[in-house]
C-alpha cells in the first residue's frame, strides 16, 4: 500500500489516500509501481473499451456504420446529459430496437444540471440516461449483428457475454473465473485481476502490441474515435474528457468506480493501472494526472502543457460553498519504485 494523494486545509494535511498503481510496457515489464500490484481488484468500468473491440474486430461496426460518437459511447461511463442519451437511442436505432431493450437499469442523469433539466421539462429518467447505456447498447448491436437474441445479454452464461469476456482475458492476460466474479452496478458480470493485468492490458490496446492485427486495428479505431468525441466518454466537467479534450490521441484514460483508473499512452508503449483503498475517485485523478506528467512522453507533454490541464488536475483546488480557496488535494506517489 503507498501514499496516493493527500487533502490539506489551511497549511495542515487533513486527509490521505493510500493504494496501488502500476506501469507496465507491453511486454508485461513493470516500469513503476506502488503498493501491492499483483492483488487482484474488480476493474469496474474502466474496461469499457476493451469490452468494445470484439464490436469493431467482428466488423459489426462497419457493417452498422456505427459513428465516432457512438463508438466513443460504448466506451463511456457518460453524464446522462441529453446528448448521451440521444446516442445510445442511435445506437439502439441502428439495429430498429429502443430503449427497452436495455438491461442496464435506471438512474438519474448524474450530472446534477441535466437532472434538472429533464425534472423541469417533466419528463422521467430511464435507462438511456444510465452511464452504462452506451456499453450496452454496444452489445446488443453486436448481438443483433451475430444474429443472437439480445434478451438476458447481461447474464455471464449469454453467448455475446462469453465473446466479450474471451477478448478480457485474451487482452489482460489474466483468467476471467466465475469464482473471480462480482456484478457490477449495470448488472454486467465484472471480474476481479490483478492490477499489473490490468495495466498489461491497455498497454496492448494503445501500442497494439502483443494483440493480431485486426485487433490492434481496433484498438486503434475505439481510441480514435474517443479522441474526436471526448465528451462522449464522460461529460461536461469530467476528468476523463477534460484531459482527452487536450491530449488526444496522447492518452487514452478511463475511471472507473471505486478509485479505479486506467490509462494507455501509446506513444510510450505503456499501461496504468490505478486503485484507491478507500475508493476515491478524487485521489485517482490526482494520481493519475502526475503519473502521465512522469512518463508521458516529450509530445504528449508538450500537448498537455499549452492548456496546463495535467498541472491543474495533480493538485486540485477545494473550494467552500462561498468560492474561497480552503485547501487542495494533491498528488503523492514519491514511494513509487
Amino acid at each position: 500500500m503507498g501514499l496516493l494523494a493527500e487533502v490539506t486545509r489551511g497549511q495542515r494535511v487533513e486527509s490521505q489516500h493510500f493504494g496501488r498503481a502500476v506501469i507496465v510496457d507491453a511486454s508485461g515489464k513493470v516500469v513503476w509501481s506502488c503498493g501491492d500490484y499483483e492483488a487482484s481488484i474488480y476493474p469496474r468500468s474502466t474496461v469499457k473499451a476493451l469490452l468494445g473491440l470484439e464490436l469493431v474486430e467482428s466488423g459489426a461496426a462497419a457493417r452498422l456504420q456505427l459513428s465516432d460518437a457512438e463508438l466513443a459511447l460504448t466506451c463511456a461511463s457518460h453524464n446522462g446529459e441529453a446528448e448521451h442519451a440521444a446516442t445510445a437511442q442511435r445506437l439502439l436505432s441502428r439495429v430498429g430496437l429502443d430503449v427497452g431493450a436495455l438491461e442496464c437499469g435506471t438512474h438519474w442523469p448524474t450530472y446534477e444540471p441535466a437532472a434538472r433539466q429533464l425534472a423541469g421539462a417533466g419528463e422521467q429518467a430511464c435507462p438511456l440516461h444510465n452511464n452504462c447505456s452506451g456499453k450496452h447498447a454496444g452489445l446488443i448491436c453486436l448481438s443483433c449483428d451475430a444474429g443472437i437474441a439480445t434478451q438476458g445479454y447481461i447474464d455471464p452464461q449469454h453467448a455475446i457475454q462469453k465473446r466479450v469476456t474471451q477478448v478480457l482475458a485474451e487482452v489482460t492476460g489474466a483468467e476471467h473465473r466465475e469464482d473471480r466474479r462480482g456484478t457490477d452496478g449495470c448488472s454486467m458480470p465484472t471480474y476481479a485481476i490483478p492490477l499489473h493485468s490490468l495495466a498489461h492490458g491497455f498497454a496492448r490496446f494503445g501500442s497494439g502490441i502483443g494483440l493480431s492485427a485486426d485487433r490492434a486495428r481496433a484498438a486503434q479505431t475505439l481510441r480514435e474515435a474517443v479522441a474526436k468525441q471526448p465528451f462522449m466518454v464522460a461529460g461536461t466537467g469530467r476528468y476523463d474528457t477534460a484531459l482527452m479534450k487536450e491530449i488526444g490521441l496522447g492518452a487514452f484514460i478511463k475511471m472507473g468506480a471505486e478509485g479505479v483508473m486506467v490509462a494507455a499512452l501509446p506513444d510510450e508503449g505503456l499501461g496504468i493501472a490505478i486503485k484507491v483503498d478507500d475508493g476515491a475517485n478524487r485521489a485517482a485523478e490526482v494520481a493519475m494526472s502526475a503519473l502521465i506528467s512522469r512518463f508521458g512522453g516529450d509530445i504528449l507533454r508538450n500537448k498537455a502543457a499549452q492548456s496546463g490541464i495535467l498541472e491543474r488536475t495533480m493538485c486540485q483546488s477545494l473550494r467552500n460553498w462561498e468560492g474561497r480557496d480552503v485547501g487542495e488535494i494533491r498528488a503523492a506517489l514519491n514511494a513509487g519504485t
